[in-house]
């Protein structure tokens, strides 16, 4: 949806491959990394593309889409924050999801979010994998 630098695809890919193994530690560590690097800005790139790889190929374009997430008002904030990151990517929504980055880091929920983010793109990843 938007051209993200070469270096976050090599940051999410390694955040995958610290998420598909299990290894949450790893996956914190390599936002704390791309933090200490790139800044917010930087993490935010990653998320994007994390996003993208949920989401896959084969979005539409055109119009506004809205994707289906039952029970999202009582879900914890992490999870709420990853429908909406991702709402807002397939809508390419870019300041939508700037907003939510800044609402997360506001309420001190970002580690939390982002956590979450590479949680749900792996349980996707699986899903279409079997």
């Amino acid at each position: 949806m938007t051209d993200v630098p070469q270096h976050a695809l090599d940051d999410a890919t390694q955040v995958l491959h610290c998420a598909l193994s299990g290894d949450s530690d790893a996956v914190v560590g390599t936002f704390d990394a791309v933090v200490d690097r790139s800044g917010v800005v930087g993490a935010y790139d990653v998320a994007w593309c994390l996003a993208a790889t949920m989401v896959g190929r084969n979005v539409p374009t055109g119009g506004a889409w809205t994707l289906d997430f039952p029970g999202i008002d009582d879900a914890r904030y992490d999870k709420r924050w990853v429908a909406r990151f991702v709402s807002a990517y397939v809508n390419g929504d870019v300041p939508t999801g700037e907003a939510l980055f800044g609402a997360a880091i506001a309420d001190g929920q970002l580690p939390d979010c982002l956590l979450a983010l590479a949680g749900s793109t792996v349980a996707t990843l699986r899903h279409r994998a079997a």
